[in-house]
């Protein structure tokens, strides 16, 4: 038998990265007093979503990782309460700008980094023009509790992203979003298919998996998102485990024996009775003609 105890964390974000950073400490502390050994925060909390206008001044909120404030705070925490604490922030590289996840291990030293892979286009959420696509491809990081994969936002449409996480070892998948209301259209909800797509690789690779979503409302002049929370822990079999609220501000905590779910992935046979000789599409872009 290995236990451990994971959360799922979300919180509205201002200007104020200081406090941002202050709010999700507190949220991290309550988690790690309920137990909680690998705490999740959402995607880019230390500002609000700022993808939701093209604007350059945004531009400065990039920073290194070796200089980037939540993560030397987090580094302490990390340490003093012996957690693991994969943390989301704006990357700059050179010339580069990256939408990137540090993975802070329980004795508060940095694992390594993940950018993210997958950058959406659209109205409110227009990623392309901060960030450079991620060139780091998935990463599994071996902690202190457990062998954990973790894509970002946008990623978790991507049942590609999951799958190949749980074959390098992958043992739970973390994803730290930031997804709301549609600015162009207010009758568009997607909460329902967004929490699927993520129960769908929970249940296909038999491995819990742990969403963080922002809360609260943000505008940019005539954009307008209200992020609707929702943040949710599931089981093996694609089963929700624990969910918060659209509104308030939550810690869930669950608890999962690894060693079970490893049997239970052997016994099922879905890693056994793979047949990658006959995926050579999914390489391509229309099916057919293979990279």
């Amino acid at each position: 038998m290995r236990n451990v105890k994971v959360a799922a964390t979300q919180m509205s974000c201002s200007w104020d990265i200081d406090d941002n950073i202050r709010k999700a400490d507190a949220l991290v502390r309550q988690a790690a007093a309920e137990g909680a050994q690998i705490i999740l925060l959402q995607e880019l909390f230390e500002t609000p979503y700022f993808c939701q206008k093209e604007k350059a001044d945004y531009y400065q909120y990039a920073t290194e990782l070796e200089s980037n404030k939540a993560i030397q705070h987090f580094k302490q925490v990390a340490k003093e309460l012996k957690v693991v604490l994969p943390i989301s922030f704006y990357e700059k590289k050179n010339y580069a700008r990256y939408n990137s996840l540090a993975v802070i291990d329980a004795d508060g030293e940095v694992l390594g980094h993940y950018r993210k892979s997958h950058i959406p286009d659209g109205p409110g959420y227009e990623e392309k023009f901060y960030f450079n696509p991620g060139d780091t491809g998935f990463k599994v990081w071996k902690t202190r509790y457990a062998k954990i994969g973790i894509g970002i936002c946008w990623d978790q449409w991507y049942p590609e992203a999951a799958r190949c996480m749980a074959l390098m070892g992958a043992e739970l998948l973390f994803y730290p979003t930031a997804i709301g209301s549609e600015p162009q259209d207010g009758s568009i909800d997607s909460k329902d298919h967004w929490q699927a797509c993520m129960l769908g690789h929970a249940g296909s690779n038999l491995m819990p998996v742990i969403a963080s979503n922002r809360i609260g409302f943000e505008e940019d002049e005539d954009s307008q998102i209200t992020f609707y929370g929702s943040s949710f822990i599931a089981g093996p079999q694609g089963n929700k485990v624990a969910e918060a609220g659209r509104a308030e501000e939550s810690v869930l905590v669950a608890e999962f024996d690894l060693d079970a779910l490893e049997t239970q992935r052997i016994e099922w046979g879905v890693f056994r009775d793979r047949r990658p000789d006959l995926y050579k599409m999914i390489t391509s872009y229309d099916g057919e003609t293979l990279v």
